[in-house]
């Protein structure tokens, strides 16, 4: 079986970025693959503070992109007979070059192009890189890099079409959490979690509020699905 190589492909919807001439190919492969990559996701909570209470209750706000950070190593290098370097060898440059070009204003399309990086059945993800750093560490005898490590981060990127496709972000498909406020009632989550104020009702059952007109701060509601049934 041929080995898998990372490789990095413009998305058809940044085709017009594709320009060879300026260094920035279709598919950009990887001379070696790296030794290790890393995978970052993180959310954004917000706290709801609550008089009386030791601790605020954390309320989900959001999901963040998750980020790709990996290594990839070139060289050009060859050796004489006695144990030097070349000095009719290419620059290692030539290699690199095309995925600096991925952190530049591309003219066609006024943005860095979006990327698919994918490796084998273990990696895929479609993403912007943010930052690219050239390290050269050997050159030849005059001066020219023939060996680098250049380190990547990418920052995962979905459209609102891909996302609204991939999740089904409508409250009324899950059951979830609200700390009750102050100012709040529950014609009013109703009509912010449904859309219909008149679902207040179902809260009310769903949660067993003996008066649904007096509900304390910082009580937690369960937010059922509109097809729940109601409890026992």
């Amino acid at each position: 079986m041929a080995l898998a190589k990372i490789t990095f492909k413009i998305i058809e919807k940044d085709k017009a970025a594709i320009d060879p001439l300026r260094g920035l190919p279709a598919v950009l492969e990887a001379a070696y693959n790296p030794a290790k990559y890393t995978l970052n996701k993180a959310a954004q909570y917000a706290e709801i503070n609550i008089p009386g209470l030791d601790s605020p209750i954390l309320q989900y706000v959001r999901g963040q992109n998750e980020k790709l950070s990996l290594e990839l190593f070139f060289d050009t290098t060859t050796h004489r007979p006695d144990g030097g370097l070349d000095d009719d060898v290419a620059d290692v440059t030539t290699l690199t070059k095309p995925f600096y070009q991925l952190v530049k204003l591309q003219p066609k399309t006024h943005a860095p192009p979006r990327v698919q990086v994918a490796w084998g059945d273990g990696l895929f993800m479609q993403a912007v890189v943010e930052s690219v750093q050239q390290e050269f560490s050997l050159f030849n005898a005059q001066g020219v890099p023939v060996r680098a490590t250049l380190t990547l981060s990418l920052r995962e990127y979905l459209s609102l079409e891909d996302q609204l496709t991939g999740v089904k972000k409508e409250s009324s498909t899950f059951t979830k959490r609200r700390a009750f406020r102050s100012t709040d009632t529950l014609s009013l989550i109703a009509h912010e979690e449904y859309n219909d104020a008149a679902q207040w009702k179902l809260i009310a059952e769903f949660n067993r509020l003996d008066n649904p007109r007096r509900i304390a701060p910082g009580t937690i509601l369960e937010i059922p699905p509109l097809d729940a049934g109601r409890r026992a």
